[in-house]
């Protein structure tokens, strides 16, 4: 590694922008003795260490197939459009490596040619748009739609001709040879090296044990880049989930079914017709336009813990009764039941009913789990969302489902991301991933936080749960931006306070003032990137991820310290799991992923080495309280101030101004 990253080696000799980096030896290191003697490895990378290629090169010289896991589309597109290609140039030996994105991204040719004879489009926009993709289908080498590029992201048809795994009919479909899915992961197995990000993975380990969808081939060790995202996204996928737009769509595709069994035809008709009026029937219990008070809104966002006694309670005699929720959601089983008995006695059926006798099957396991919620060790929950009702059953810890389904399954498994620790230990992640043995390293930014960065603690704040907090907060945030000039995130902690500080702030300051929500997040950064002293008010989504270097960004505020919100499903079943088992939620579990989501917010600041900035907590429990603590020693060891007039004088004096 050292003959690689050193002064004088390999990579020094090609990049115009090398930089040696002790820690990325070090990394480079640890990840080529964990892949080597098949062993894990947990590895905090600090920002600017160039964590990609320290990972990338090791894997590579293994000769063995093995899957790098990103965070995002974004990291991927870099790592095989960028990173991959340099690497292809400057190592002595070759190496192939492609990248994957999850199925509903690709076109299936069978689906898209049945769409030419079926009533799907509305407009005759959408009918530009779907001879568009229809051409393209014909030339395109990848079916991937994102070389549809001068077509809205938002196609209200794509979910009907895309390529999901549980449409897919496998080796019958009369497109398989041709299918974009199929030339992919032959692909894949000719690749050494298998770009995917965290969704397609863990939707691939959910579905090993069957005998579709699996898209991945097999591996001897998975990279997971951005690893502290992992435990969320690996529990969408060993769940259960039912929504009102799967089973639009399911009814959908089954009247594009070609039955040529008149009969059978008809009494499909009529059972697809009672499931969709039933289900629509059921979908109000969870709207509370019925008068249903059993359900409890528990975030202003429409998520909702489902209790039993929604659907079946005792009345006063003591003795069980059923609901009008319950009766509707056994209304709705029994005509799913009559539905798969109409599928199951199809003559000759076409080879589509299989899939979606499947799908069918796996709605009413889905519902049944999800409504009867009799494992104590899922949470149940809905959420609503624009025009959609999502019923959730989650697993509450993640530990024992990854410790059997990937840490004792993949030989070597290498967990990095610039934000793993708590206090500058691993502790917390591997307890919540189910990490039983496995290295260790730290690796340090090479930057000069002393000098490249200031920490702002405003001098007196009250409370953030007293009423003039948030008034407070914006006063402050003048301050600061007065100070800035501009230039910087305001990073809240939910959309209710973004938009509040938006409203007092922007009136008080002279500089362009962005929100997200007003444009996609790509062009929200982009504007920002272009305007000068410009200030963009966000929330969790501009976390991490991004990456804005130079004076355009040079100040990150901070509202409050991101504590999970307690009232949420998942967050408050996963606290109380904790502490019936004899933990401390607020210790073991608040406290470290609010830890790491700040340092995540922090990150966005200081993105090279000649980046400078002022990073502000406004909140003021990080000096106040206990815990305070944990948050200050997990932070980069930059110099701290109480004082505005540091700030003032900070960009005064320094390059940033």
């Amino acid at each position: 590694m050292k003959e690689i990253f050193g002064p004088d080696g390999l990579i020094a000799g090609h990049h115009p922008d090398y930089e040696y980096r002790p820690g990325q030896v070090a990394m480079a290191e640890a990840v080529a003795e964990a892949l080597q003697k098949r062993q894990h490895l947990l590895a905090e990378a600090g920002t600017g260490i160039g964590k990609t290629m320290a990972y990338l090169v090791p894997a590579i010289a293994t000769g063995r197939r093995i899957i790098i896991s990103t965070g995002t589309k974004n990291l991927q597109e870099q790592l095989y459009y960028k990173d991959i290609p340099f690497l292809q140039k400057v190592l002595p030996g070759k190496f192939t490596a492609m990248y994957l994105k999850g199925r509903s991204n690709y076109v299936c040719l069978h689906r898209l040619r049945r769409a030419e004879n079926t009533p799907m489009l509305e407009g005759l926009e959408d009918l530009d748009h779907f001879s568009t993709i229809t051409r393209w289908s014909y030339e395109s080498q990848t079916g991937d739609r994102a070389e549809l590029k001068e077509l809205p992201e938002n196609l209200p048809f794509w979910r009907h001709i895309d390529a999901r795994s549980d449409i897919c009919i496998g080796s019958k479909c009369p497109s398989f040879d041709a299918c974009f899915i199929t030339r992919a992961r032959q692909q894949a197995l000719e690749s050494q090296i298998i770009i995917v990000n965290h969704h397609l993975f863990f939707a691939d380990l959910a579905l090993r044990d069957k005998e579709w969808g699996q898209v991945l081939p097999d591996y001897s060790a998975v990279i997971f880049d951005e690893a502290h995202q992992i435990e969320d996204i690996a529990m969408q996928y060993f769940g259960a989930s039912v929504s009102t737009y799967q089973i639009d769509d399911l009814i959908g595709d089954i009247s594009r079914l070609m039955i040529n069994d008149v009969e059978a035809a008809r009494e499909l008709t009529k059972a697809s017709a009672r499931v969709m009026r039933l289900a629509d029937n059921f979908w109000l219990s969870f709207s509370g336009s019925d008068g249903t008070s059993s359900v409890t809104t528990l975030r202003g966002d429409g998520r909702f813990v489902i209790r039993p006694e929604m659907f079946l309670r005792k009345n006063r005699d003591g003795e069980a009764e059923v609901t009008s929720a319950g009766q509707r959601y056994v209304d709705l089983k029994a005509a799913i039941k009559r539905l798969l008995g109409a599928l199951q006695v199809i003559k000759d059926a076409p080879p589509e009913t299989e899939a979606i006798v499947r799908r069918v099957e796996q709605l009413r396991f889905d519902l049944d789990f999800i409504i009867e919620g009799g494992e104590e060790t899922f949470v149940y929950w809905c959420e609503r969302r624009n025009r959609g009702t999502f019923l959730q059953a989650t697993p509450i810890d993640a530990s024992g489902i990854l410790g059997d389904r990937l840490f004792s399954q993949v030989e070597s498994v290498v967990l990095t991301s610039a934000t793993l620790t708590s206090s500058g230990s691993f502790n917390f992640i591997k307890s919540r991933l189910g990490v039983s043995e496995a290295s260790e390293l730290i690796a340090e930014s090479n930057y000069d936080y002393e000098q490249q960065a200031l920490l702002y603690l405003p001098p007196v704040m009250p409370d953030p749960r007293d009423a003039g907090y948030t008034a407070a907060a914006a006063k402050e945030i003048v301050r600061i931006l007065n100070a800035s000039r501009g230039r910087a995130f305001v990073l809240c902690t939910s959309n209710i306070q973004m938009q509040s500080l938006r409203n007092q702030v922007e009136h008080q300051i002279d500089f362009p003032v962005l929100m997200q929500g007003e444009g996609s997040r790509s062009g929200i950064l982009e504007r920002f990137r272009e305007t000068a002293h410009s200030v963009l008010f966000a929330t969790a989504s501009f976390w991490q991820g991004v990456d804005v270097r130079g004076e355009a960004l040079s100040c990150v505020i901070i509202d409050k310290l991101p504590f999970a919100v307690p009232s949420d499903p998942v967050v408050s079943a996963r606290q109380r799991y904790i502490d019936n088992t004899g933990g401390n939620s607020f210790s073991d579990y608040s406290v470290p992923s609010a830890v790491i989501s700040l340092k995540q917010g922090l990150g966005r600041l200081i993105r090279s080495a000649t980046d400078r900035g002022v990073l502000s907590i406004l909140d003021p429990r990080l000096v106040t309280k206990s815990y305070g603590r944990s948050f200050l020693s997990s932070l980069p060891p930059c110099r701290i101030t109480r004082r505005i007039s540091d700030v003032e004088e900070f960009f005064q004096t320094g390059d940033a101004g």
